[in-house]
């Protein structure tokens, strides 16, 4: 009786799957069905932070292709180019600071703030895709034992931020 039962409950759990398959809903990209390459041209760096423009372009080609929605091309041969600009890098101290052996003084949080403005465009087009928009990326780190290692790692995460957050508005553009 119970396994008859069991069955039973299978049987119409798959039938509302089923059901519920054709009602509309399905998963996948926001993303307009005709753009579906994307080129990232060099990111200027008008900050002082080392290689930020290098790690912000690493995570705009991670971000773009995180869910499958784009392929990133050459600029020559994508359906759209995303130019970025990063106009500063800060890193502050969060909270507050510690002794360690009444001797070395260590802060127990920092932050990393990257401020990028981006504009996408399609060739060819007067107007762009997405005009200039302003994004803030943001990340908190604990310092270890190499301050400059885990400040680079900070930006890094910031930049990682402000990538998602700039897919998005170019996702959600069309």
């Amino acid at each position: 009786m119970s396994r008859f039962f069991s069955l039973f409950v299978c049987a119409a759990l798959v039938l509302t799957g089923f059901l519920a398959g054709g009602c509309g809903y399905h998963m996948g990209s926001m993303a307009h069905p005709q753009i579906k390459t994307i080129a990232i041209a060099p990111v200027t760096n008008e900050s002082l932070a080392y290689n930020a423009a290098a790690d912000l372009r690493g995570m705009l080609c991670d971000q773009f292709m995180f869910d499958g929605s784009f392929k990133i091309k050459e600029q020559e041969t994508a359906d759209c180019i995303v130019y970025a600009r990063i106009i500063s890098v800060v890193t502050a101290e969060t909270m507050s600071a510690s002794y360690n052996n009444d001797q070395t003084y260590q802060a127990a949080e920092w932050s990393a703030t990257v401020k990028v403005e981006f504009t996408v465009v399609i060739p060819g087009r007067k107007d762009p895709l997405v005009s200039k928009r302003l994004v803030d990326g943001i990340a908190h780190y604990q310092v270890e034992a190499d301050v400059e290692t885990n400040r680079r790692r900070g930006i890094l995460m910031a930049c990682r931020d402000a990538a998602q957050q700039l897919v998005q508005y170019t996702a959600e553009a069309f």
